[in-house]
């Protein structure tokens, strides 16, 4: 989102702009996702959301959202929903491969499978593929699994912080969804998305009900505390009234079908509560990480000359909660193709 937004913009306003994608195809995790791009309805959910992330940054997205929305369909990006079913919440769904193929056609010159020798604009995804910077920031005991493209490994962070970068604060925090313990494949991200975790009662492999409190409406909270659990591994024990509550247009009962780690609670490992109907063993798979680099409100990576920074590269925006990353992408892309060509 982050990169092809940004060249799409440049070139929209009579630059040449290249998009260097280590990978093999372009999009990103945004190809991978849901594709739901939003902002919270009114600006104090957003701060009570995210209360630790950096209020200036907050703000550009969720008074430019709007606008950035409107932009990706003025380009002919195909919108799926034009609602979130999220009360709280106000944004679109777009259709992931449509959207990609827009912002392709709008950024111009892509060049797959190379990074670019002397970047401007940093929009390499975050550092949740590497496994080195995922233990020393986030999960020491290991790695966690990666439910994001295969090539986001932070070299927008290196590069940067070889330049005199400032790192933004919430470099242990990353956002993600607990997932069936098996393997899965990139087309599971989203089906096999166990998002019901306010409505289970959650247990660690020692039989102890580890989250105090309530689940936020994210889950994002349950992810990062699963992850500090032993073997990163939890439980979501349900009974009937809980299989029978809906998520968006699904029930949780239709979510447990796909899970292939879902159980009679008679095998748990630990005593079940009573009513407990089925159990379904997950793990956390991240998407990308929250902390990164610090950035200024014209996507001016502090501390370096003439160098900019979108995406999930950037960092702080929604540390201590959860806000919608493409909606930064998206925002933070535009910004920084218009702030590149203010200064060079």
């Amino acid at each position: 989102m982050a990169g092809l937004s940004a060249a799409a913009r440049a070139r929209e306003l009579g630059a040449k702009a290249v998009v260097h994608e280590k990978g093999t195809r372009p999009g990103g995790s945004m190809l991978l996702s849901s594709c739901v791009i939003w902002r919270f309805r009114e600006w104090d959910d957003f701060r009570a959301e995210c209360p630790t992330g950096a209020e200036e940054l907050q703000r550009v997205v969720w008074e430019q959202l709007d606008d950035g929305i409107s932009w990706l369909e003025s380009l002919g990006a195909p919108v799926v929903q034009h609602e979130t079913g999220n009360p709280r919440t106000i944004g679109k769904r777009f259709d992931p491969r449509g959207l990609t193929d827009t912002l392709v056609r709008a950024a111009g010159a892509v060049r797959l499978g190379e990074s670019a020798p002397e970047p401007t604009i940093l929009a390499t995804g975050g550092f949740q593929g590497n496994a080195e910077l995922v233990a020393r920031h986030i999960h020491p005991a290991g790695p966690l699994r990666l439910r994001a493209n295969l090539w986001s490994s932070g070299d927008g962070m290196r590069y940067a912080l070889e330049r005199g970068a400032e790192l933004s604060g919430g470099l242990e925090e990353f956002y993600g969804r607990n997932m069936p313990d098996a393997d899965f494949s990139e087309d599971q991200f989203v089906p096999l998305a166990q998002l019901y975790g306010r409505v289970a009662r959650v247990y660690n492999e020692r039989g102890e009900e580890f989250f105090e409190g309530e689940v936020s409406w994210s889950e994002n909270d349950l992810v990062q505390a699963t992850a500090k659990q032993p073997d990163a591994r939890a439980w979501y024990v349900l009974d009937d009234e809980a299989l029978d509550q809906p998520v968006r247009d699904r029930t949780v009962s239709d979510i447990v079908a796909l899970a292939p780690t879902r159980l009679d609670p008679a095998e748990l490992p630990f005593p079940a509560p009573s009513g407990a109907r089925v159990a379904v063993r997950v793990s956390p798979g991240i998407t990308h990480t929250i902390g990164g680099l610090r950035v200024d409100e014209e996507a001016r990576v502090v501390g370096t000359e003439n160098l900019f920074a979108a995406g999930a590269d950037v960092g702080g925006i929604s540390t201590g909660g959860y806000a919608s990353g493409l909606a930064a992408a998206l925002v933070f892309g535009r910004i920084s193709a218009e702030s590149a060509l203010d200064r060079l």
